[in-house]
């Protein structure tokens, strides 16, 4: 048995920082057993990543250093009922391009890999047994339940498919066959989470555990879209994208409201600022390997002179200048915003160095990697390239008997002059084709 305050502490690791848990106390108990929770993280191989990404990722750092087994599902069989999103060639090559991506995130972030357990949905979802326990689902669910479960992550069209219903009761099923104690996930999966702690025991299995991070706005305030490019930043976007879309970014003075960039300095720079000064510091739990092999720089976001405790920086190198303010909690800094005490413009310019410095390894792996440079080409084909022109080969057809260029050599004299006599030379030959 472990002690009350290995149980505490492991317990305030796991649930730091999200929006809301339910059954905290399931995870709780299995700690005080001295057992290590199983957990799983699921991501449906769709558009391309954007950096909405990281606040997930961030947050599986603390299980590790809890002992918590991670499982990241790869769900290709959602993706593709996920409203016909992409047809099933499409989506295999997007499955490989996520495992690439997420692997080579999780290492800039100094997350060890080898920890993680990456698990491709269709090795499972299409057995027997899988299909059987669907089919029981689907003889108890109502079409409410399935359609309100995946109000808030299946698209909602006129008219909807079948697969949209469909979504839900295999999100629930995942908990069962993946074997996991807890499901994490964005408070956006809400309503499916309590939709598998209701069904889930219907069909004899256990309620789990249901963890839930805070959902980041997109740039220009709303939900980050890939339908918007303008709203997010893909992990792979160029310096240059990058600076543009910042700038575009929806950040009035003093205006708090749907602001995307504090947004994203709460839920993800603030983060892993405090996740890299701890680190410093050893202290990652009961994981050992946190920070080794990390590719890129480890710095947090603060200066090298700032008071013991900041975890974030805001420097002014605008045309005003000024000192530098430190802060040591995420409110602190909102409260300088909403009183003006912090311009947009120096906002935007600590924001975007921060995401530029989280980007360059994970863009200078990319383009070292040949083998993840093809498969993107395959994920994600630009659909406005144009095929390049097939030069038409050129076919000798020979003119007709009497036409062409050399038909004149070939045609008899019609000179009032009489003809020659033939030759008396049997080694030669004379006259037309048709006189042979």
């Amino acid at each position: 048995m472990t002690s009350t305050l290995d149980v505490e502490a492991k317990y305030e690791l796991i649930t730091r920082g999200l929006q809301e848990v339910l059954g905290g106390d399931s995870i709780k108990a299995i700690l005080a057993e001295g057992r290590s929770p199983k957990a799983y993280w699921g991501t449906a191989p769709t558009g391309r990543p954007h950096i909405g990404y990281f606040v997930a990722l961030i947050k599986i750092a603390d299980f590790l250093r809890a002992g918590v087994e991670v499982k990241v599902l790869l769900a290709d069989v959602h993706a593709f009922l996920d409203n016909l999103k992409a047809p099933l060639d499409l989506v295999a090559h997007r499955t490989k391009y996520y495992e690439i991506l997420l692997r080579t995130v999780f290492t800039s972030l100094g997350i060890p890999t080898s920890k993680l357990i990456f698990v491709q949905g269709s090795d499972y979802q299409l057995t027997r047994e899988y299909n059987l326990d669907n089919y029981r689902l689907c003889a108890i669910v109502t079409e409410h339940d399935a359609k309100k479960a995946g109000a808030e992550v299946v698209k909602q069209v006129e008219s909807p498919l079948l697969s949209g219903l469909l979504y839900p009761g295999l999100q629930a099923l995942d908990e069962q066959y993946l074997g996991v104690d807890f499901q994490f996930g964005g408070i956006d999966q809400r309503k499916i989470f309590t939709f598998a702690e209701l069904y889930l025991p219907r069909l004899g299995y256990a309620k789990r555990a249901h963890l839930m991070n805070r959902m980041v706005p997109g740039l220009m305030g709303g939900k980050m879209s890939s339908s918007d490019p303008d709203s997010k930043i893909d992990f792979l976007d160029p310096p240059e994208a990058v600076k543009r879309k910042i700038k575009k970014a929806f950040c009035e003075e003093g205006n708090i409201t749907e602001n995307g960039l504090l947004a994203f300095i709460k839920a993800v720079l603030i983060p892993i600022s405090q996740l890299r000064i701890e680190r410093r510091k050893g202290e990652t739990g009961v994981d050992s390997e946190e920070g080794q092999g990390a590719i890129g720089e480890q710095n947090p976001f603060i200066d090298d002179d700032a008071p013991e405790g900041t975890v974030f920086t805001i420097r002014r190198e605008g045309k005003f200048g000024g000192p530098p303010s430190h802060y040591k909690e995420y409110q602190e800094l909102e409260d300088d915003f909403a009183a003006k005490k912090i311009h947009p413009g120096d906002l935007k310019t600590v924001v975007n160095k921060a995401i530029d410095s989280l980007l360059e390894p994970i863009r200078k792996i990319f383009a070292e990697s040949p083998e993840w440079q093809q498969v993107e080409k395959l994920a994600y084909p630009d659909l406005n390239a144009k095929e390049p022109k097939k030069k038409k080969e050129k076919v000798y057809h020979p003119p007709p008997p009497g036409k062409g260029k050399d038909a004149q050599a070939q045609v008899p004299t019609t000179s009032s002059e009489p003809s020659p006599p033939p030759s008396t030379n049997e080694n030669t030959q004379t006259g037309t084709a048709g006189e042979l």
